[in-house]
């Protein structure tokens, strides 16, 4: 990402996409208000790897300081559950799910749930598909659009797994989140969910392929215990809808990255107001 105020020279348009002085008060092509955003465009420029590596670092960060809370209730439950962060400790940093959503009211926590992580095998397992899925996504939607389907689909797959594990409405492997639930595969089955949306639109052999993976991670959750198949399948439809909003062939706007800071500002905020909040659990 790009951050700094410009004086001078020309930007692109947040709304029409083409070039306008930082200082015009109008844009000629749309009529756009202060198309150079007082200056402040440049903060909207995201280029992916700088993106992915800020996702990278968010994701691993967060794992980190969950385990040196957890010092002394580090759990090591098998292959899947070792090194896991005390439940606890993910409660109080924003983990989502029946309880604190629906018990608790913090509804907060789908957005701050995609970042934290439940045990190292499950960060790995992310961090490793994150690597792989964001950059395509950003290559066929660009960036910031890429950016905001991944922080949308974890507030969809969040709601949906938290309403599901309160609800008790009994689905064959879509039961929710009783207690708590955390992790990025939300927002990463939003990737997928984008990818097949464009593969929908563009072509029928790579739209195969991301059915592949779809079947692979329907697959995968059916068999293996504890999988969140419920934040899932909401990222996953999360993710399909907002590229379908955007579009294939519509040009990627300045708008689009203010939209994706208001998220990443809202999801920090979520986090912080999260750990330093009162929590009833002791």
């Amino acid at each position: 990402m790009a951050f700094g105020v410009k004086r001078q020279g020309a930007v692109l348009c947040p709304g029409c996409g083409k070039l306008v002085g930082v200082n015009d008060r109008e844009c000629l092509s749309c009529g756009r208000r202060n198309p150079g955003l007082f200056g402040l465009a440049g903060i909207l420029r995201f280029d992916t790897e700088s993106v992915l590596k800020v996702l990278l670092a968010a994701n691993i960060g967060l794992f980190l300081v969950a385990l040196v809370l957890s010092v002394g209730a580090i759990e090591m439950r098998g292959f899947l559950g070792f090194l896991s962060p005390d439940g606890r400790i993910l409660y109080r940093l924003g983990a989502a799910g029946a309880i604190p959503v629906f018990g608790v009211g913090k509804w907060s926590a789908v957005l701050s749930a995609g970042w934290l992580h439940g045990g190292l095998l499950h960060i790995l397992f992310n961090m490793y598909w994150l690597w792989n899925l964001f950059p395509a996504v950003g290559e066929m939607f660009g960036t910031s659009r890429a950016l905001v389907i991944y922080q949308v689909a974890a507030v969809t797959g969040f709601a949906l797994s938290s309403f599901m594990g309160a609800s008790g409405i009994a689905i064959p492997f879509l039961g929710g989140a009783p207690g708590i639930t955390v992790g990025a595969s939300a927002s990463l089955c939003g990737l997928i969910g984008a990818l097949l949306y464009f593969g929908r639109r563009t072509s029928s052999d790579f739209a195969r392929q991301v059915w592949r993976y779809v079947i692979f991670i329907a697959i995968f959750g059916a068999l293996v215990p504890g999988i969140d198949n419920a934040a899932h399948l909401g990222g996953f439809l999360g993710g399909y809808f907002v590229a379908s909003r955007f579009g294939v062939y519509s040009p990627e706007r300045g708008k689009h990255g203010l939209w994706a800071l208001v998220l990443l500002a809202a999801s920090a905020f979520a986090i912080l107001a999260s750990a330093v909040g009162v929590s009833p659990i002791a």
